[in-house]
């Protein structure tokens, strides 16, 4: 067991939600977003983690809004701490972000373009910081163990996996659902992105495209196959956040998406 933040991070030991903007659009957004989801979380009972890029390294184009930056991004993360007092997570691309991001943020991400990128893995398990890996869409379940060994080489056992579908042709996206518990078998908690996991990658040409519709669907689909946590991107308007407008969830959607969550997860763990 370890702790992201306040948030205790154990197999089986109770529902947690990553959740927050894709990328970071301006202080406001974040904010509100925040308060949100802090009001979903003392309503519900379930802990949510705030997540937000300060950059989106991987975009389909040139000329799509990659966020504010490493300095801008960690100051407005750091007031949403601040304010809200919830736990933060976000990425890092290059080896060179993670000091300064380890002392902002209670978790950092490796995207999942870099889940093999070594130097990157090793850098963020230096840290002590819990490390979330999301798995590649190009790999298979069994493979991200070398991730975890590449991180735990450090003394870092607090890792979390995270499965978001994957390549099937072009375009297109599948979950395999058997992954989240070859996945457990690796010892770690593993988190099930069910915004992402809708994607149709490149699909509008210079853009992904994306079924939000399909998202819950998923996530319910995933905690009955034994996924400890959910990760979710989430807007107030999702139609014009300026990342992944197509998957991302509208917040009015999470209430009751998590209510009907932790039914499952009672039932398949009773």
């Amino acid at each position: 067991m370890f702790k992201i933040g306040d948030v205790k991070i154990e197999p089986d030991s109770g529902l947690f939600v990553i959740a927050g903007p894709c990328v970071i659009e301006t202080e406001k957004i974040c904010l509100d977003i925040a308060d949100r989801l802090l009001k979903i979380s003392q309503k519900t009972g379930i802990p949510v983690i705030f997540k937000a890029s300060f950059d989106k390294a991987n975009r389909s184009s040139i000329k799509s809004y990659r966020g504010p930056g490493l300095q801008k991004g960690l100051e407005i993360l750091a007031k949403v701490k601040q304010k809200t007092s919830l736990a933060v997570l976000t990425d890092v691309h290059e080896i060179q972000q993670v000091p300064a991001t380890a002392k902002v943020v209670d978790c950092l991400q490796v995207p999942a373009f870099l889940c093999r990128q070594t130097d990157l893995l090793v850098a963020c398990g230096k840290t002590g910081k819990p490390v979330n890996v999301k798995k590649g869409q190009f790999m298979s379940p069994e493979e991200m163990r070398n991730a975890v060994e590449k991180i735990r080489s450090t003394g870092n056992k607090k890792i979390l996996l995270t499965e978001r579908g994957t390549f099937f042709g072009y375009n297109r996206l599948v979950n395999d659902m058997t992954a989240i518990s070859a996945m457990k078998q690796l010892g770690c908690p593993v988190v099930f992105d069910a915004t992402h996991s809708t994607q149709q990658p490149g699909g509008l040409g210079n853009a992904s495209a994306g079924s939000r519709d399909m998202a819950p669907v998923l996530a319910k689909a995933a905690i009955a196959a034994g996924a400890d946590g959910l990760f979710l991107e989430v807007h107030t308007d999702p139609k014009n956040a300026k990342s992944d407008a197509a998957s991302t969830m509208p917040i009015e959607w999470v209430e009751k998406l998590l209510i009907n969550c932790t039914k499952i997860y009672k039932i398949t763990r009773s």
